[in-house]
Parts: C-alpha cells; sequence; structure tokens
C-alpha cells in the first residue's frame, strides 16, 4: 500500500505561481510512475502530469505544458507541481496519483490516491 498526501494548494491571483507537493509513504519500493490530476467543480477528474519515479521522463497535457512543471525529491519520497502563470481555467482540486506499472492518462489506471488539495486562481 502506497500513502499520498498532498499540500501546497490555496487561493492565488492570475498570474502567479504555486508549487505543490506530494509526499508518499509505505511501500514506495513498488512505485513505477507518479502524476497529478485536477478535478474542477462539475467535471471530470483530468490527467496533468506524470513522470516516472526512477527516471526522468515526464509528461503534460496540452493545457499545462509550458507553464507547470513536474518534478521529484527521491530522499523524500516527494513530487512536485510547480504551477506558472497560473489562469482561473486553473482552479480545481488537484490529486497526487501512483501506480506500479503502466503510466498513463486515464484515471482508472493508477493505483493510489491523495486526497487533495484545492488551488484556487482569481482573475
Amino acid at each position: 500500500q502506497v500513502e499520498l498526501v498532498e499540500s501546497g494548494g490555496g487561493l492565488v491571483q492570475a498570474g502567479d505561481s504555486l508549487r505543490l507537493s506530494c509526499a508518499a509513504s509505505g511501500r514506495t519500493s513498488s512505485v513505477y510512475a507518479m502524476s497529478w490530476f485536477r478535478q474542477a467543480p462539475g467535471k471530470e477528474r483530468d490527467f496533468v502530469a506524470a513522470m516516472v519515479w526512477s527516471g526522468s521522463s515526464t509528461v503534460y497535457a496540452d493545457s499545462v505544458k509550458g507553464r507547470f512543471t513536474i518534478s521529484r525529491d527521491n530522499t523524500k519520497d516527494t513530487m512536485y507541481l510547480q504551477m506558472n502563470s497560473l489562469i482561473p481555467e486553473d482552479t480545481a482540486v488537484y490529486y497526487c496519483a501512483a501506480v506500479n506499472n503502466n503510466l498513463g492518462h486515464d484515471k482508472t489506471q493508477w493505483d493510489y490516491w491523495g486526497k487533495g488539495t484545492l488551488v484556487t486562481v482569481s482573475s
């Protein structure tokens, strides 16, 4: 079992930056990849970014490419999402997820989830 805890959400203005963190614990040695998803009010949970935990491969949704950066600190089993040039459309609950194999954009492919952290971007 892998436990995930997100932090770093908050209320910011358009154009601001924010960094989210996801702390992993438990059987982290079994993790193949980790990701960020987000869910805006009344909408589906959408893929944002992902990375292979033991390597450097990353992938981003088109809507955040060039603005968001996913990274990790293996010594702390922590993943980050640096969000720059935030826009109101980025408002959502952001979730951290982990998978034991096969990184994918579909939320059903991910094995473990955190409880989320709310990001609100005002115009």
